[in-house]
């Protein structure tokens, strides 16, 4: 039988929107509370096992999303990692266990390196006197996998996988860090654009820490942290830190006072139709990767990467962004949509009145520039939709035609429109001619009947119903699936999502749609992440069937030099060496490189790995790795 999925059809993605909502604006009243319910959510992810599996991925997607980035928002970054790693190992545990093994394999080289890089300095710190800590912690786990996805390589060539802290004894001063730091650049060699002086400049959560990436004799690189134990403290600790050190029982750190003021900024007037695109914008501005930029008179202003002029503009005042008309960027004129970079100085022309365009709201990326405009965006649409009716009206008193607000929803979804406003600001438009809409009422007038009745407003259906249609299309669905759904070999419709093609092994799970069958994609695919975000009560545990004997269709990227004879080796190693069976195979070469996307019939992840080590060992093959 078919286990019954409860909970599945009733979407909470407003009220847990707005549940985020209440507790921003308490925090905003009393910062305390922020700390009581990071504890809370970090209880619940350590404890999260317990739970049923669709529960499990709903709660780690809503803290991956909301928690880990407020986290790191406030500097509590020991808390922020530990969310993440429990989120990755919840949502994708496969690659978390993969990722954590290779950490643990590497521990004792990793603990010996370190000890050999770091024994020159330590003779060098004992010379002047310094007491200091030295740690040399891996990263955490997430982090290392998402940096494996973004530079698209596997573990052993990501090469700051741990970074070597060095930390000064207070009351050791900021000018003691950069003497530490002149003595590991004697030793090692630096490389320049790999230096951060966050001491001068802190992160917009308080983080202060040199951070400086060098090269041993041996050629490898290491990223290198100093910090005194203050700064140690609140880069670990974040808010709690600066209670620790006597700054928040007062009047709280210059830092967090300004955080909290912004949030108490973003919530202003929010509309209450909208909690999930307030949230959507807030998690914009819970930003890890920040810019500093300057005014004119040399005040420095923190934006996400990314930002533009207008999102500058609007951090300085709601006026200026409204006003904005162009832009100067180190003394330059620049479009007004152009990316910012570190150390940019901006200045913004305005106008003596509103300039703000529609379609600025695809690029700014800050939550006051995007709420503003997507303000203004509804004023318009709804002086124009005004403007509709009024011309609506106005053709009705001439032909003398009389309607109710009823009747006019109905010819407004005669015309594929979802309300009479969406019509009228056509007809304000321009787009929908009024005449139309005319000759249809005076028809409908004269005899009663709409030209297709068949139109006329169908009641939506019921989630009972949406049930009861996807579970009797699973019973007429044949024997022979892949699948457990829910814990039981089910004959329920479902599909492969095209976008990540999820294959046995892989971690997956499936969402609902409202025609009743499933889709099934890997847990970490950037489609189910943001279904999760958008979706999350569709959710349905999903594992993969023993002894399957299948064929699934997965995809590799491979990457090496160019020579003669190299496709030629590759496709004898799959139909000869392998007897697997290809898809298709694209190649493009480029300064005497070559890159390869090969689509294969596999049994599952296990076969797909072995094909992957089996073409890493091709002469010229650089790098293979799995392709979405």
């Amino acid at each position: 039988g078919v286990t019954k999925i409860t909970g599945v059809f009733k979407s909470r993605d407003s009220k847990q929107a707005e549940a985020f909502m209440k507790l921003l604006l308490t925090m905003a009243e009393d910062i305390r509370v922020v700390l009581i319910k990071f504890a809370d959510r970090l209880h619940n992810m350590r404890t999260i096992q317990h739970l049923k599996r669709e529960k499990q991925i709903k709660i780690a997607s809503e803290t991956m999303d909301l928690y880990a980035p407020l986290a790191h928002r406030f500097g509590l970054f020991r808390i922020k990692n530990e969310l993440e790693d429990l989120c990755f190992k919840t949502i994708d545990p496969t690659s978390y266990k993969f990722v954590a093994r290779k950490l643990r394999e590497k521990k004792e080289d990793r603990e010996e390196f370190i000890q050999e890089f770091m024994e020159p300095i330590k003779q060098e710190l004992g010379k002047m006197n310094l007491q200091f800590e030295i740690k040399g912690r891996p990263k955490h786990i997430f982090s290392i996998y998402r940096k494996m996805q973004r530079q698209q390589k596997p573990f052993e060539e990501i090469y700051d996988l741990f970074a070597i802290r060095i930390i000064l004894e207070d009351p050791h001063s900021k000018e003691d860090c950069w003497r530490v730091y002149s003595i590991i650049t004697d030793w090692y060699t630096p490389i320049p654009e790999r230096f951060r002086d966050f001491i001068s400049v802190p992160k917009a959560n308080g983080y202060q820490s040199l951070h400086t990436t060098v090269i041993t004799n041996k050629g490898r690189k290491v990223e290198v942290q100093i910090r005194t134990r203050r700064m140690d403290d609140i880069a670990e600790k974040g808010l709690a830190a600066h209670w620790k050190y006597k700054e928040g029982a007062k009047q709280g750190s210059e830092t967090l006072d300004k955080f909290v003021n912004w949030v108490r900024d973003v919530l202003d007037n929010p509309r209450p139709d909208a909690a999930t695109d307030f949230v959507k914008d807030f998690q914009l501005n819970l930003y890890k990767d920040e810019i500093y930029v300057f005014t004119p008179d040399g005040e420095l202003r923190t934006l996400p990467r990314n930002a533009t002029p207008i999102d500058f503009a609007f951090e300085i005042h709601s006026e200026i962004g409204e006003r904005a008309m162009a832009a100067k960027v180190n003394g330059k004129m620049v479009p007004l949509r152009q990316k910012l970079h570190n150390g940019d100085q901006v200045e913004i022309i305005t106008g003596n009145k509103v300039n703000l365009n529609p379609d600025w709201i695809d690029d700014v990326v800050t939550h006051k520039a995007k709420s503003r405009i997507r303000q203004f965006i509804k004023q318009k649409q709804r002086k124009v939709a005004e403007e509709g009716r009024e011309i609506w009206d106005k053709r009705a008193s001439r032909g003398n035609i009389e309607i109710s607000e009823q009747e006019l929803n109905r010819f407004a979804r005669r015309f594929k429109y979802e309300s009479t406003q969406d019509m009228f600001f056509d007809i304000g438009s321009g787009i929908f001619d009024v005449n139309n809409l005319f000759k249809e009422v005076k028809q409908f007038k004269s005899t009663g009947r709409m030209e297709a009745d068949e139109v006329e407003e169908v009641p939506p259906i019921s989630d009972e119903e949406i049930q009861k249609n996807y579970f009797d299309a699973a019973r007429s669905v044949g024997e022979g699936k892949a699948l457990v759904i829910n814990g039981e070999l089910s004959n329920i419709k479902y599909s492969y999502a095209n976008c990540c093609n999820p294959i046995p092994g892989d971690d997956v799970i499936g969402f609902v749609s409202r025609t009743g069958d499933i889709k099934i994609h890997r847990t970490m695919c950037n489609n189910a992440q943001h279904l999760l975000k958008t979706e999350s009560d569709r959710i349905v545990d999903v594992n993969w069937a023993r002894n399957l004997e299948t064929k699934f269709l997965g995809a590799i990227k491979v990457i090496g030099g160019d020579r003669v004879g190299m496709i030629n080796d590759i496709t004898d190693v799959l139909s000869k060496s392998l007897e697997t069976n290809m898809k298709s195979i694209n190649v493009s070469s480029d300064s005497g490189m070559f890159e390869g996307i090969i689509t294969l019939y596999v049994d599952g992840i296990s076969h797909l790995n072995k094909i992957m080590k089996r073409l890493e060992k091709i002469e010229g093959v650089k790098n293979v790795l799995r392709y979405e």
